[in-house]
């Protein structure tokens, strides 16, 4: 008897055991609880520092709670977690093991920049779908003021931004993923490849990773034999109003409509004309805890049936940048759906 494998096409896998998401958390600030989507959050911090002396220390608080409260709604304990996926944007993880360090469960920790989110579920659920482990944890987060601060301009210099920068969303998302079942079900993963396009603008991140968007979706696609019609949403993380009409263009010259079926989590996290945040949202942050408070929910009560969830990610660094190299982008595709009375 032929040994059944679960690797689909050119870079999409399925699981032998089924994966389960069991609860998820979305922790945000007081900009994002001001936004479209802030009656679904879980917890809105008045004070963006989370009562912190640091913006770093304050995005490891983020992530703490946001852990501690996908935990508890699981009905679960720290010590019912085999392990941590998780990452940030920040210098050597930095928000991710100082936040996570109580907590004394094996981590790994992730970088891709603000596919992160992407990177974590898939990894979590090849750990859960290949019997390593029973439950498993991924989470990231990001900061604007730690962001701003690293990879821009510190707060008090007052820069001008163009239209085309993305805002950093301060926010945390965890998902707790298991073999029991759960509120949704992870059937699939495509992981990316890094695209380079010559994108050389630090202020323009949707332009820089439209293109992986395009080609891990495109590449998804074909790998499950699927069409944009057989999801009820592709869902980008980070692309904004620029990015979107670039990957909508993108995929257009390979024959690919995704206009009526498209979301992208920086445009749905904002409102743009209220708020000020240029083309939209972006961060390890942004799609997490879109994800979490907007299209769970939709998951779990039947109204989406499937999605593919795809954030991406601008792989670049303040030396990098600064050594006039390319912005590279990367992009990481997770099928979720609906569990229905058959699972």
């Amino acid at each position: 008897m032929a040994k059944e494998t679960y690797y689909i096409g050119e870079q999409s896998l399925s699981f032998p055991k089924e994966v389960y998401v069991i609860s998820s958390a979305s922790v945000v600030g007081k900009k994002e609880g001001e936004g479209p989507l802030g009656g679904a959050f879980d917890m809105i911090c008045e004070d963006d520092k989370f009562g912190e002396d640091t913006w770093e220390m304050a995005e490891s608080t983020l992530q703490k709670e946001a852990l501690a409260l996908a935990v508890g709604k699981a009905g679960l304990k720290p010590k019912d977690v085999r392990y941590l996926f998780a990452g940030d944007l920040l210098g050597q993880n930095i928000a991710t093991s100082f936040g996570l360090m109580d907590y004394e469960i094996p981590l790994f920790g992730l970088y891709g920049a603000c596919s992160t989110a992407g990177e974590s579920l898939s990894l979590a659920a090849m750990c859960v779908g290949a019997g390593y482990a029973k439950c498993v944890a991924a989470l990231t987060s990001s900061h604007f003021a730690s962001a701003e601060k690293q990879f821009r301009f510190p707060l008090e210099y007052a820069n001008q931004r163009p239209v085309s920068a993305t805002w950093t969303v301060t926010g945390s998302g965890a998902f707790l993923l298991s073999s029991k079942k759960g509120e949704a079900r992870i059937t699939g993963i495509t992981t990316g490849k890094i695209v380079d396009m010559g994108i050389k603008d630090s202020m323009n991140m949707g332009a820089a990773m439209a293109p992986a968007a395009a080609d891990v979706i495109a590449q998804h696609l074909e790998d499950f034999g699927r069409k944009p019609k057989d999801y009820d949403k592709i869902v980008t993380g980070d692309l904004g109003y620029v990015g979107q009409e670039i990957l909508c263009n993108l995929l257009s010259k390979k024959n690919i409509d995704i206009s009526g079926t498209h979301e992208d989590c920086g445009i749905l996290i904002y409102d743009k004309e209220t708020q000020g945040t240029g083309s939209g949202g972006s961060g390890c942050g942004c799609s997490a805890v879109t994800l979490s408070a907007h299209y769970l929910p939709k998951l779990k009560d039947g109204s989406y049936k499937r999605i593919l969830f795809v954030p991406t990610g601008a792989l670049l660094s303040t030396v990098s940048f600064n050594e006039g190299q390319n912005v590279p982008g990367i992009a990481h595709a997770v099928v979720l759906e609906h569990i229905g009375e058959e699972a």
